[in-house]
C-alpha cells in the first residue's frame, strides 16, 4: 500500500511513541497550584507551549546547557518553566528552589508506549512501509525499543548526537533519509508531538509532517493534526500536495 505516494514513516520518540506517565508539565502546574497559585488552563497551556518551545533545541537550551549542569540546571529550569506559568519573576524566582525539589524528588514516572500506537505501527509495517525512529536525544536508544517490545517494526532509529544535529535542524533528517536506497524528502512523513521541533524541522527537510497533539496545544498548526493514531492512516489518505517552498509559519515566542 502506498497512499499518496507515501514510502516511509519517521517518527518521534519522547511524547509521541513514548510517554512519561503522568506527565512531567501536568505534575509541576498541580504542585504549583498546592502550593496557592491560581493557574488557569490558559496558564497550563502557555507552560507546555514554552516547553515544547524550549526543548527544541531553542538558543536558550543550548545556553543553559552550557552555564548549567545537575541541579543547577533543573534549578534553573523550574525557573523559566515558572514564568512561563505567568508567575512574575521575583517570585519565580524564590519558588523554583521548592519546585525543583519537589520535581526531582517525588516525579518518578513510568514509560508506556500507547495501544493504539503499536497498533498502527503493526498495520503500517504490514502495508510495507518503511518505519524509522529519529529524537534528539545524545545517545542511541535501540535498547529502548527493545524494552518496549517495537524495536523490531523499525527500519532503524537516530539519535541526534549520533550525527551531532539536532531538530528543528533538517539536518538529522537529510541523514535518515541517506539510510534508505532511493528514498526522497516528498516521500516521508514524519509524525511527532512537538510543532517547534518536529514539524518546523521535518519541513525545513522536505518531509511532510503530521503534528500528533492529543491535547491540542498547537490549534494553528497548518499541517494534518491526530489526536490518536488512529488517525493516522486517514490523515495520509488526506494529505495534499507536499510543500515545496520550505516556508515556515511566524510563531513567536512566549515568555522568552
Amino acid at each position: 500500500m502506498s497512499l499518496n505516494g507515501i514510502k516511509a514513516i519517521f517518527f518521534d520518540l519522547d511524547g509521541t511513541l513514548r510517554h512519561n506517565i503522568p506527565g512531567g508539565g501536568e505534575i509541576f502546574t498541580e504542585h504549583v497550584r498546592s502550593l496557592g497559585f491560581e493557574l488557569s488552563e490558559d496558564d497550563f497551556h502557555r507552560g507546555m507551549r514554552w516547553e515544547f518551545m524550549y526543548w527544541a533545541n531553542s538558543s536558550d537550551l543550548i545556553a543553559d546547557m552550557k552555564k548549567h549542569e545537575g541541579e543547577k540546571f533543573w534549578l534553573n529550569y523550574s525557573y523559566r518553566r515558572l514564568v512561563a506559568l505567568n508567575i512574575p519573576p521575583k517570585k519565580s524566582k524564590s519558588l523554583a528552589p521548592k519546585v525543583s525539589a519537589f520535581m526531582q524528588e517525588y516525579y518518578t514516572p513510568t514509560s508506556a508506549v500507547p495501544d493504539d500506537a503499536r497498533k498502527a505501527l503493526h498495520e503500517l509495517k504490514q502495508h510495507g512501509y518503511t518505519l524509522a525512529v529519529i529524537s534528539n536525544r545524545n545517545e542511541p536508544f535501540a535498547e529502548e525499543l527493545e524494552s518496549f517490545g517495537i524495536a523490531d517494526l523499525f527500519d532503524f532509529s537516530l539519535a541526534g548526537g549520533e550525527v551531532d544535529s539536532y531538530k528543528p535542524e533538517p539536518e538529522i533528517f537529510h541523514h535518515a533519509l541517506k539510510r534508505v536506497t532511493g528514498l526522497s524528502a516528498h516521500e516521508t512523513i514524519y509524525v511527532g508531538d512537538n510543532y517547534y521541533a518536529d514539524v518546523v524541522g521535518s519541513r525545513r527537510a522536505g518531509l511532510r509532517p503530521v503534528l500528533y497533539d492529543p491535547s491540542r496545544f498547537f490549534p494553528e498548526a497548518d499541517c494534518p493534526v491526530i489526536a490518536s493514531f488512529d488517525e493516522l492512516i486517514p490523515a495520509i489518505k488526506n494529505l495534499g500536495s507536499p510543500a515545496i517552498d520550505g516556508k515556515e509559519p511566524d510563531h513567536k515566542r512566549e515568555n522568552s
